[in-house]
């Protein structure tokens, strides 16, 4: 298995990829709790156990894999910030950058600055999408309330799309908008699906080729989570390699096991060429059959991996006509 750092590096060659969001089995939950006072406390539940949550925070660090486009589909500026994706600027993708009215600080992604967290002086920081390290959620804790993943998250940068949104909505205290913003994905989704009824009962696999080799992806991931979304069903050869995590490496010997009825690839830190060259990858009888979608737009890939409410608007938006297109519809 390839190195934690090379399945996160990036979906631009200057960053880090996009290999993660697996969904989590669990919701979340919010409450109230009675403090010494006898006035009400906002809480929610995550993996660490109960957060009570600030009133109305007004300097929000995010620093989960997509914390920061799900604060501003919210309508909330962050102060401070990690660009997983390294779009660099804002630390945001293209379907988000006319929401940022406040220019966050970077600090960090995997080697993370808990000096510059502090510095920044927040009052709530969120990490809903994260390594679930205990010991990094105490550091950070201790610099102010922290909104780690939902409970039951066992897969690092394990948070679904839904359950960070709930998560982030709730510790901005706008779970209203949340859920108004969940039913409006999950709407789009559904009315994608509808009009494509092609997709329905089809097998997928969702790959990539980069330094280390070849991945693909397994249930749980989000471009899979899309994808069956649609209608599709998870390639079984895939799905039932041994996996502790979102994605499986396969050996040269093992990629005739990408096939399936839509192939859907994407580099990382490589060039689209090199996977529409590869003699294997074209011996594919998807390949043959024209069934076969690289994805070679560096939006279009970081929008289908971002798992975020915003990015996978935009990858309804660009990347379904591809699917439909190799199908022949």
């Amino acid at each position: 298995m390839p190195s934690r750092r090379s399945l996160l590096a990036g979906t631009s060659a200057a960053g880090l990829a996009a290999l993660t969001a697996c969904s989590s089995e669990s919701g979340t939950g919010a409450g109230e709790a009675a403090t010494g006072t006898g006035e009400a406390a906002r809480t929610v539940e995550t993996l660490f156990g109960t957060v009570e949550l600030p009133e109305d925070p007004q300097r929000v660090v995010a620093l989960g894999w997509g914390d920061a486009e799900t604060c501003l589909a919210l309508g909330t500026q962050v102060v401070g910030t990690s660009d997983w994706l390294a779009f660099g600027g804002d630390g945001v993708g293209p379907w988000a950058d006319d929401l940022v009215t406040q220019t966050p600080e970077q600090l960090g992604t995997l080697e993370l600055s808990y000096e510059a967290v502090a510095a920044l002086q927040p009052d709530l920081i969120l990490n809903t999408r994260s390594d679930n390290d205990p010991a990094k959620n105490e550091n950070l804790t201790e610099i102010a309330t922290t909104v780690g993943p939902p409970p039951g998250t066992s897969i690092p940068y394990g948070t679904s799309w839904q359950d960070q949104l709930a998560l982030v909505a709730t510790a901005l205290g706008k779970e209203d908008l949340g859920d108004e913003l969940a039913a409006a994905l999950q709407l789009r989704f559904d009315e994608v699906a509808a009009a494509h009824p092609e997709f329905a009962g089809r097998t997928v696999t969702v790959g990539t080729y980069y330094s280390g080799g070849w991945g693909a992806y397994v249930e749980g991931d989000s471009r899979v989570d899309f994808m069956t979304s649609l209608g599709f069903v998870q390639n079984p050869a895939v799905q039932e390699l041994p996996s502790d995590s979102f994605s499986v490496s396969l050996s040269a010997e093992q990629l005739s096991l990408l096939d399936a009825d839509l192939v859907v690839l994407f580099p990382i830190g490589l060039s689209a060429e090199e996977i529409t060259a590869d003699p294997v990858v074209q011996a594919l009888p998807a390949a043959q059959d024209g069934r076969v979608v690289v994805l070679d737009d560096a939006a279009i890939v970081s929008a289908f991996s971002s798992g975020t409410t915003l990015g996978l608007g935009y990858a309804l938006d660009e990347a379904v006509p591809l699917f439909a297109q190799a199908l022949g519809a």
